[in-house]
């Protein structure tokens, strides 16, 4: 099956805002949010919390470009790095947007249910869940460093997008989060 750069946008506007909503639903029926910042003091809060929104805004720049400002055959050339593009960057783009924004609606009920269980299983479910969209938000920094390894347009505020990305999936809540918590 040929992946389009449709069948992307309709994953992305399907599953973007399914994140928002499962935040939201997790948030409205736990008796104790605050338990979910686990071990990380109030003092850092006010620093990671913006960190939220520069993640947010990274993501829609790079969004913005590989949908909107990539023309197909550059959409299509996305490539790793060290692999030549053989016409499957829409195919990866999709990949790497389905493992950050699957487990991303995933990762707070998964913590909930850490919370209100604990079962010896149960952080490694949170953590693969962390894990699997720092991965993807690695991906995307690789497709976006292929992309300026071949000069595409905007491929400099697609890294910057991964970049700001990154400190919020990847060191905010794979390292700094995952560290303090009291599993």
């Amino acid at each position: 099956m040929e992946i389009t750069r449709q069948m992307v946008l309709a994953f992305t506007i399907v599953f973007g805002p399914l994140v928002l909503v499962s935040y939201a639903y997790g948030l409205s029926h736990f008796d104790r949010p605050d338990d979910l910042w686990g071990g990380i003091p109030t003092s850092w809060q006010t620093y990671i919390a913006p960190f939220m929104f520069v993640a947010a805004a990274g993501f829609l720049i790079y969004w913005w470009i590989a949908l909107f400002q990539f023309d197909e055959s550059a959409l299509t050339s996305l490539h790793w790095p060290w692999a030549d593009s053989d016409g499957m960057g829409a195919g990866r783009l999709l990949l790497a947007y389905a493992l950050i924004l699957i487990p991303s609606a995933l990762w707070l009920e998964s913590t909930i249910y850490h919370l209100e269980h604990d079962y010896a299983w149960t952080p490694v479910l949170v953590v693969g869940f962390l894990l699997l969209t720092s991965v993807g938000n690695m991906m995307l920094g690789l497709l976006a460093y292929g992309a300026h390894q071949d000069g595409l347009d905007h491929s400099g505020l697609m890294l910057a997008g991964a970049g700001m990305l990154a400190i919020q999936c990847i060191f905010n809540d794979l390292v700094i989060w995952v560290y303090k918590f009291p599993w």
